[in-house]
């Protein structure tokens, strides 16, 4: 019986220290699957988009078509951790390696946090220069 109370007591102790993935990740396991609808339900009202050499801000319904686009000639296959920054501020940030059917490209990605969440506010895409 105390060997029960001993395990319940050692698992409540570590119970807060489990945290659901947070939303830097979340971003990067949907842009790893390439779903855009999803994704654009995190973007800010205006969002910036930048990919390759083209650079602008959008709606989250531009957005999202400028992402589709991107996505139907770059089929997503994996992605890898570069750099995360959760300074426990009003912004997050994460690098992000993405790996599609066409090559390799580095995804930044800037998050806010808003008063019911954390939405994205800018979305960068370019090639993976460093092998």
């Amino acid at each position: 019986m105390k060997l029960l109370y001993l395990s319940s007591f050692i698992f409540l102790l570590l119970l807060p220290h489990a945290s659901p993935a947070d939303a830097i990740d979340n971003v990067a396991n949907l842009l790893k699957a390439g779903n855009t609808k999803e994704l654009s339900r995190l973007f800010a009202n205006n969002v910036e988009i930048t990919i390759m050499e083209d650079e602008n801000v959008y709606s989250q319904t531009q957005a999202a078509v400028i992402l589709d686009k991107f996505f139907a000639k770059n089929k997503p296959q994996g992605i890898k951790l570069l750099h995360k920054v959760n300074s426990g501020g009003n912004y997050h940030f994460g690098v992000y390696i993405l790996n599609t059917d066409k090559g390799e490209f580095r995804v930044a990605i800037t998050l806010k946090d808003a008063g019911k969440g954390t939405n994205v506010v800018e979305l960068k895409i370019e090639d993976e220069k460093v092998k």
